[in-house]
């Protein structure tokens, strides 16, 4: 851990922005990286306050200090190092209570794909969880700085996993760190991947809706999901070193 990075004597570490701070830099390690842009976010379940990655801080070097505290409330209060786009989270929390982390981004497959008002197709794994639960958001391409856009997304993304901003980025919810953090790398590659086949031009076979319905009852199930954060959990600590100490 660099000097800038240590930990006060005597202070402990709160463990969801531990767990907050690997899943940024494992988005990072995924391709989400566009300066200090996007966030991720995350609360207790039923919490009317959350946590969200600071304003001046990218994916790349988010620790577990650079997380302030967020309220569901509109017109609370906001921390002076909150990013603007607080009402993107502030709107999801608040109409799906089965949520408890919010990742955005403006992971480029994904923005590209989002600009093609193509539908993601199970042409792997990815394909099939993603496929029908990642929507389109066209009201607007801006940054989202009021709750009112904040809340016209969260009706786009409905009961979905996501939520294409066109020409702007991404949204992926999930009921955990772990959840968000994996859909959205796997939203990134799904994207990739298509774009690659689209571009070849040739004929394409994609999973039959058996095998769909298959790979999400066990490729996607929760323990599977856990496998996954603890693969790239690991991956963290090999490339980020002093995250051994969050």
């Amino acid at each position: 851990m660099s000097e800038g990075n240590k930990k006060p004597a005597g202070t402990t570490t709160n463990p969801l922005a531990a767990q907050a701070a690997i899943g940024s830099r494992a988005l990072s390690l995924g391709g989400h990286d566009d300066f200090n842009q996007g966030q991720i976010s995350c609360r207790r379940p039923q919490s009317s306050t959350f946590l969200i990655k600071g304003a001046m801080t990218g994916f790349d070097e988010a620790t577990p200090q650079d997380f302030v505290v967020g309220d569901l409330d509109p017109t609370a209060e906001v921390d002076r190092l909150a990013p603007p786009e607080i009402p993107l989270h502030q709107a999801v929390y608040e109409s799906r209570p089965d949520i408890n982390c919010v990742v955005h981004s403006h992971a480029p497959a994904a923005l590209v794909f989002g600009a093609l008002n193509d539908d993601l197709m199970p042409l792997g794994h990815e394909g099939a969880l993603l496929m029908g639960e990642v929507h389109r958001f066209t009201l607007t391409s801006n940054t989202v700085l009021d709750i009112e856009v904040g809340r016209a997304i969260a009706t786009s993304l409905g009961a979905g996993i996501g939520v294409f901003l066109v020409n702007h980025g991404s949204v992926v919810v999930g009921k955990s760190v772990r959840h968000a953090v994996i859909f959205a790398l796997m939203l990134e590659r799904a994207c990739r991947l298509q774009l690659d086949a689209i571009a070849t031009g040739r004929d394409l076979t994609t999973s039959s809706a058996l095998d769909v319905s298959a790979k999400r009852d066990y490729i996607f199930a929760d323990l599977s999901v856990r496998a996954y954060w603890e693969h790239t959990r690991r991956r963290v600590l090999r490339s980020v070193p002093e995250s051994r100490d969050w």
